[in-house]
C-alpha cells in the first residue's frame, strides 16, 4: 500500500458524467427513441420495444442471452461508449430463474429443484414464505447489473414508473417512483449516479433530477443536481436530442 497523505484542502472532482444513470417514465414518453439518438450506444432490448426504431440494438430474452452478449462485447474489446438496458423493470422479472439457480447452490436451497422441493411447492422463489426469496432475486439482479456495467464506460438503465398512493398528515396523494420490487428499488437508486424522471411538456421531453413530494429523483454530478434538463425537442418535425447536457465531457 502506498503511503497515505492526508489532504489539507479540497480535492477536485474526478468524474463529471454519470457512469450509472437510471431514467424512468410513464409509457410511450419516448425513452427508447431518445436512446436511439445517443451516439455509440448499444440498446439491450428486453421488452421488444425497439422493433419500430432504427437503433444500434440487440434483443435479450433471458439471463443466458445477456451473458452471451456480454462475452461477445468483451471479446471484441468493449466497442461501445454507452450501453442502455431497456428496461430495468423487465430485468427485475428476468432474474427470477437465475435467482433460483443461485439459491439451489446454497446449503439451504440444495433441494430446490428436487421433485418434492421448494420449486414444486412455491412455483417460483418469490413465492417462498415471509419474502425469503427476495434476497436471492436482489442478489441475482445485482450480479447481472454489475456485469452489464463492465461492458462500457457509461450504463443507462431505463425503467417504468410506479404510481403509489401515500398518506401524509391525513391526506392521500400519489407518488411516482421507479417500478422495481421492494428493497431493490432503494438499492438501485442508491447505486446510481443519477435517477431522473422523464416527462413530456409540449414538444419537449424533460429529464428531471428534482426530488419533490410527488417524485423521487436525484443526481450526484453537480451539473445535474436538482436540475431539469430538456433532453429532446421536436423541431420542424425532427427529433433533436441534447445528450450533451447529461454527458458533458
Amino acid at each position: 500500500m502506498n503511503e497515505i497523505v492526508l489532504p489539507t484542502k479540497k480535492v477536485e472532482a474526478q468524474v463529471r458524467n454519470p457512469e450509472n444513470l437510471i431514467i424512468f417514465s410513464k409509457p410511450k414518453v419516448g425513452k427508447t427513441s431518445l436512446l436511439a439518438q445517443l451516439p455509440d450506444c448499444l440498446i439491450l432490448d428486453l421488452e421488444r420495444g425497439t422493433k419500430y426504431i432504427d437503433a444500434v440494438k440487440l434483443e435479450a430474452n433471458s439471463i443466458d442471452d445477456i451473458k452471451a452478449i456480454g462475452e461477445k462485447i468483451k471479446e471484441q474489446g468493449n466497442p461501445y461508449k454507452f450501453v442502455a438496458i431497456d428496461t430495468i423493470t423487465k430485468l427485475d422479472e428476468m432474474v427470477i430463474p437465475y435467482a433460483e439457480q443461485l439459491y439451489s447452490k446454497s446449503p439451504m436451497g440444495k433441494n430446490w429443484f428436487a421433485p418434492d422441493g421448494g420449486k414444486s411447492k412455491y412455483g417460483t422463489i418469490i413465492g417462498m414464505p415471509d419474502g425469503a426469496g427476495y434476497y436471492w432475486t436482489r442478489l441475482a439482479f445485482t450480479k447481472v447489473t454489475d456485469y452489464i456495467s463492465t461492458w462500457a464506460p457509461y450504463t443507462i438503465f431505463v425503467g417504468h414508473v410506479k404510481d403509489t398512493m401515500l398518506e401524509k398528515e391525513g391526506t392521500n396523494f400519489s407518488s411516482l417512483e421507479l417500478d422495481l420490487t421492494g428493497k431493490l428499488k432503494r438499492m438501485a437508486a442508491a447505486h446510481a449516479d443519477g435517477l431522473g424522471y422523464l416527462y413530456r411538456k409540449g414538444n419537449k421531453n424533460i429529464l428531471s433530477f428534482k426530488t419533490t413530494n410527488d417524485i423521487s429523483c436525484g443526481a450526484r454530478p453537480e451539473h445535474l443536481m436538482n436540475k431539469e434538463i430538456v433532453l429532446s425537442e421536436m423541431v420542424d418535425g425532427k427529433l433533436i436530442t441534447h445528450w450533451d447536457e447529461i454527458y458533458v465531457d
